[in-house]
């Protein structure tokens, strides 16, 4: 396929962004960043981590993002008694047949919102594993796949909140990105003021797309072009996370100095963040109808899914550095191709 040609198909295949953004937001005010992660999960196949106080609509986003699809929507509360059961499925036994039926677990959809997902023990946690990482559960011996897109978008509370536990790294890298929910801005929550106090009910979204639309642009968002500039732009991200690779980076590049980061960083980030920058960017460049990446779509995805992959030092919590703080540094440092 000839550059022209992928515009030109990456323009017909991309119609529905814009109608699908503006519909959400008739419903969701602000709150656009984590609109567009969501979509770029979505495209990508992957999963969602939400970090943010309650009442910040996240799960209203995800609600009104499954209505515009005409998709199903699944929510799981998770709470310290919660098993394995309540969210995979189970066997029950039917007296009049002497026969044990399967019922399928609320897992069984295709955008499942995991609230407080840094509440449930760990079992129950295992258990969403294997859906998210294989797109199918095992119940009662027999394996079952899951429907097709199947986005897990999990919110979690503060790790300074009363009863929540940090999710394990095998959990945490499941996730592509990691995006950090704050407050509206003044004139956002004028908005909601104003409209929560014309209405008694939220206003629901219509379907804009189908999901069939979503499955058939990720073949075409593989073919979008990345420069070999932008592939050592992204490798050097990541290598910057590592001590042999801030080692590396300064011997390639004369005058790069990143010896300072090597107090601040606990363990860099795993080859899973490679590919997901990668894929998070090409998923940018479609939303905004290019058939190129830019290096600007890498710095708008980096933060999301790195931070919660690379691990400060003490050192550097002693110094209020988070895991942000350290990426705007390293994004900083880095020559911009």
């Amino acid at each position: 396929m000839t550059p022209e040609e992928l515009s030109h198909e990456i323009s017909s295949h991309s119609t529905f962004v814009t109608p699908l953004r503006l519909e959400i937001g008739r419903v969701l005010i602000g709150q656009s960043h984590l609109v567009d992660r969501m979509l770029v999960c979505l495209l990508t196949g992957n999963h969602l981590l939400v970090e943010g106080l309650p009442g910040l609509a996240k799960t209203l986003a995800v609600n009104t993002l499954a209505q515009t699809l005409s998709a199903q929507f699944g929510r799981i509360q998770f709470t310290p008694d919660l098993l394995p059961a309540d969210v995979i499925g189970t066997h029950i036994y039917n007296p009049s047949t002497q026969e044990f039926t399967a019922k399928e677990g609320p897992v069984f959809t295709n955008l499942l919102l995991a609230d407080e997902i840094n509440r449930a023990p760990a079992k129950v946690q295992s258990a969403l594993l294997e859906a998210m990482q294989e797109k199918q559960v095992t119940l009662g011996g027999q394996t079952r796949k899951l429907p097709d897109p199947f986005l897990v978008m999990a919110t979690q509370n503060p790790l300074d909140q009363e009863g929540t536990y940090p999710l394990p790294e095998a959990q945490m890298d499941r996730f592509m990105m990691k995006v950090i929910v704050g407050y509206p801005s003044r004139d956002e929550e004028r908005e909601v003021l104003r409209r929560m106090a014309s209405t008694t009910t939220v206003p629901e979204a219509s379907s804009v797309t189908t999901l069939e639309a979503i499955t058939s642009a990720r073949s075409l968002i593989n073919e979008i072009h990345v420069d070999p500039k932008i592939e050592d732009y992204i490798l050097d991200l990541v290598f910057s996370t590592r001590p042999e690779g801030r080692d590396q980076l300064s011997e390639r590049q004369s005058g790069l100095d990143l010896s300072s980061f090597d107090p601040l960083i606990a363990a860099g980030v795993s080859p899973r963040a490679t590919i997901q920058i990668i894929r998070g960017a090409r998923c940018l460049a479609f939303l905004e109808g290019r058939a190129h990446v830019l290096p600007e779509d890498v710095k708008s995805i980096a933060p999301d899914v790195l931070r919660h992959r690379l691990i400060p030092s003490y050192e550097a919590q002693a110094e209020n550095m988070d895991a942000d703080a350290i990426i705007t540094q390293l994004l900083d440092s880095l020559r911009t191709p």
